[in-house]
């Protein structure tokens, strides 16, 4: 794989940043009110934070600009976004480490060091078929210490089927915002940023191999954007308690937590 420069990388990774927050207005927001929640609850200046999906790290950074005393380990298994967070952020963050872990294979947490005061995830679990999420959430209740939190921002929807005016009355909500935001549409899609990547011959490599790994392959699962899906799955993965601290229609942080010992 080729070697990325840091000011390549971190161009990138603020072009992601721009379409991220044009398709997530509230993004800024909801990183906010997680960052809160993990301070107010780990109690201390140098906690064990695993990252989720991390991407090319925009959580982490934040977490650790906020925290700065925190170890936070990125876990994802995109070799694009893998690659260009290292070479942004690996040298200038000591305390951030990035893993090249699949969350969808079982054992992934074999290589964490210790066990993790909290885990967080934005935007990154609904990658997962439910019965990838179910084991997921069992497998990280065995690295959380007690009292541990999961912390997860995404576009959590109301089953259809069972509640069709809540669902769709969090789709209009969030449709309509984003029209009072930009009007005139958004400068980047998600998928044009892929596309982008995909035609640069610095990221070319890495993108190939992402397709290899077939790291898209469970992309919008139904079952798995659905909040009762990680409620359930929380549920019976031994989570104590389980709630919404932050919301926009149908963008919620949710949290999860750990009986304390």
């Amino acid at each position: 794989m080729p070697d990325l420069d840091r000011a390549t990388a971190q161009a990138w990774i603020d072009r992601w940043d721009r379409q991220q927050e044009e398709n997530l207005p509230d993004r800024e927001e909801r990183f906010t009110a997680l960052i809160d929640a993990v301070e107010a609850a780990v109690g201390r200046d140098d906690p064990l934070i695993l990252d989720l999906g991390c991407g090319p790290g925009s959580l982490a950074i934040r977490l650790l600009d906020r925290i700065p005393g925190a170890n936070v380990i990125g876990i994802d298994a995109d070799p694009v976004t893998l690659a260009l967070g290292q070479a942004a952020y690996g040298a200038t963050y000591e305390n951030l480490r990035f893993i090249d872990l699949d969350l969808r294979v079982p054992g992934w947490s074999s290589r964490l060091p210790e066990k993790a005061d909290a885990a967080v995830s934005t935007t990154a679990l609904h990658w997962l078929y439910e019965p990838e999420l179910i084991a997921l959430y069992k497998e990280l209740a065995t690295v959380l210490k007690p009292g541990g939190l999961l912390l997860d921002g995404d576009h959590f929807q109301v089953n259809e089927r069972e509640s069709p005016i809540l669902a769709r009355l969090d789709r209009a909500v969030r449709q309509r915002e984003n029209t009072r935001r930009f009007p005139d549409g958004h400068a980047e899609s998600w998928y044009g940023w892929w596309e982008a990547v995909t035609a640069d011959p610095l990221l070319r490599e890495f993108a190939t191999e992402r397709q290899r790994r077939r790291v898209e392959a469970g992309h919008h699962d139904a079952e798995s954007t659905h909040l009762a899906t990680h409620v359930n799955a929380l549920k019976a993965a031994g989570f104590a308690e389980i709630g919404t601290l932050w919301q926009r229609g149908d963008n919620r942080l949710l949290c999860a937590a750990l009986a304390e010992a």
